[in-house]
């Protein structure tokens, strides 16, 4: 049964599961003094930080980790879902729980103390508790150590010798909205298709083999996200990862009058959660230096409160002068970086 809810409140679950086409996987049943957690997150990069809460406050966790669906999941069940809180990466997804109306709003002075305004929904949906940068990763053979800016992406003499994902992944379509804040749309519509023209290839694959093509000389620079670089560092399963780590140097471009864009994982608080009191105080604790720290060393990220530091592996891909940008804003233009992706068939490749 889903955290101890009854066999009546078990069946109607499924059945609404089943209704939206997701899988259902019930829980065991749970102790009073609890928190449910929906996560998009692995639950190893979050569980360091969920032992501390438990050890300081005495109150369980439990984790339904989900690839995809989660929103919807928590839509079907309705006023009966056990969700007390969501864990998610990326903006679009944060953004994504709140206009699903599976969140509410959370006025907390704990937790907008510790985190800056700009890693907050301004209604107070959600809260970024980590975040990354989107970076470039550089062949440490090929490429100078001359600054790169995002704009320069799209100059001539990078023509074949950039890799990405598919311009449509949350990743590279929350740098183009940010490209849109800060440029407006013309000029990023012109950008990005000058981007299109550098391509070495199609589009294709995650940001860990965009560091392998580099090894490959296939290509000199990518995009890609800083704690890839730090997973790929300390790969024990699988060492090949290591060598891509080592073809590579991480480069921090800027937007002009700005600095390196960053997106985030975050948390939110689920919409009929059960156990709200306990929710509340998990948030507060996850938003807290102690578990901000936590997390940044498990999960090679970076903490968002100012002055607390990243791990040492992180540290040594040089400083990030994060854009202030808000994320809220970034997420407003997500719709028309996506339809510009299209219009320039940025996932085409290059033209020639």
């Amino acid at each position: 049964m889903i955290f101890g809810a009854s066999r009546s409140t078990s069946t109607r679950l499924a059945a609404a599961a089943l209704a939206a086409g997701i899988a259902y996987v019930p829980f065991a049943a749970a102790a009073d003094e609890v928190v449910n957690i929906y996560s998009y997150r692995q639950p190893a990069l979050i569980q360091p930080a969920l032992d501390a809460f438990t050890a300081e406050t005495g109150i369980r966790t439990e984790i339904l980790f989900l690839d995809k669906g989660l929103e919807d999941r928590i839509a079907a069940e309705g006023t009966n879902s056990p969700a007390d809180v969501i864990l998610t990466v990326d903006i679009a997804r944060l953004t994504n729980v709140k206009e699903k109306g599976v969140t509410q709003a959370l006025e907390d002075e704990t937790v907008n103390a510790n985190l800056p305004a700009e890693y907050r929904d301004p209604e107070g949906h959600w809260f970024g508790i980590t975040k990354r940068a989107r970076v470039l990763y550089a062949s440490k053979e090929r490429v100078g150590d001359e600054p790169i800016t995002y704009a320069e992406l799209a100059d001539p003499k990078w023509k074949g010798k950039i890799c990405m994902r598919s311009g449509q992944h949350d990743y590279n379509l929350a740098l183009f909205s940010a490209a849109i804040a800060h440029w407006g749309e013309e000029k990023t519509e012109e950008w990005l298709t000058g981007l299109k023209n550098n391509l070495a290839r199609k589009p294709d694959g995650g940001d860990r083999p965009q560091a392998k093509a580099i090894m490959a000389g296939e290509c000199d620079i990518a995009l890609g996200n800083t704690y890839y670089v730090g997973l790929m560092q300390t790969n024990e399963k699988d060492p090949e990862e290591k060598e891509w780590a080592n073809a590579i140097k991480v480069v921090f471009p800027t937007f002009e009058n700005g600095g390196t864009h960053v997106n985030v994982s975050g948390v939110a608080l689920a919409k009929n959660a059960p156990n709200r009191d306990n929710a509340v105080k998990l948030i507060q604790f996850l938003s807290s230096p102690e578990a901000q720290q936590i997390q940044a060393e498990q999960s090679y990220e970076y903490p968002v409160q100012p002055g607390l530091e990243a791990s040492p592996v992180v540290q040594a891909f040089g400083e990030l002068n994060a854009d202030t940008l808000s994320l809220a804003e970034i997420a407003a233009h997500r719709k028309a970086a996506s339809e510009m992706v299209d219009r320039v068939a940025l996932d085409d490749g290059p033209s020639s």
